[in-house]
């Protein structure tokens, strides 16, 4: 059901000329879950990636993968690393898909990244800023989201894209993932709408469009 509501939202998003969809699949907490679970989920990610991704491709969609994906079984590396070769080219939407993810994690590892460097003399500590820590993070190559969907009633992000989300809309609904569909989508889409998005301004340093 969960894969179902995906396609809707895949399809609905593209349709809307949507530039880049990223869906929180499998969080870097989620490894705590009872193995049962945990595997079942792996399993339908498998499965899901080999039904999927044909079609994917033929519509223009562009796959990628965030995460610490080496947590990842090789099988499911291997099925990441050929969708993201068969789909890298293709420029009609990217989906991004958030798996053994963590924003906490994303932000360690670039922390690490960028001490990395300053310890080989390629980077200077004082020319350390913002733009900086932005390139060295998960979603370096694409823009910060403009709007976050929670589903299932839940109000927090969960360890989601916290460096990313500064100034991105939230957007709650209490409907569960499985049955968010094409109207939900809209209803998220039209109250994103009304937001005055203003990064930090007064609203009369806001130009109204």
């Amino acid at each position: 059901m969960g894969v179902r509501s995906v396609k809707q939202i895949v399809e609905g998003c593209a349709k809307r000329g949507i530039e880049v969809l990223t869906l929180f699949a499998f969080s870097s907490e989620n490894w705590k879950r009872p193995k049962e679970e945990v595997s079942m989920l792996m399993s339908r990610f498998l499965e899901a990636l080999d039904n999927e991704v044909t079609k994917l491709h033929e519509n223009g969609i562009r796959l990628c993968f965030i995460g610490n994906l080496q947590q990842l079984s090789e099988p499911l590396r291997e099925r990441i690393q050929a969708a993201t070769a068969l789909t890298e080219q293709n420029r009609r939407m990217t989906l991004v898909i958030a798996v053994a993810y963590g924003g906490r994690w994303d932000m360690t590892q670039a922390a690490k990244a960028i001490a990395a460097k300053a310890a080989r003399g390629e980077l200077a500590p004082e020319d350390i800023d913002e733009a900086t820590v932005a390139r060295h993070m998960a979603l370096a190559d694409l823009p910060d989201p403009d709007l976050l969907i929670r589903t299932g009633g839940e109000q927090r992000i969960s360890n989601f894209l916290l460096w990313n989300l500064a100034y991105t809309e939230l957007y709650f609904c209490d409907v569960l993932w499985p049955d968010f569909g094409e109207a939900e989508l809209e209803a998220a889409i039209e109250h994103f709408g009304r937001r005055q998005r203003r990064f930090g301004l007064a609203p009369s340093q806001v130009e109204v469009r």
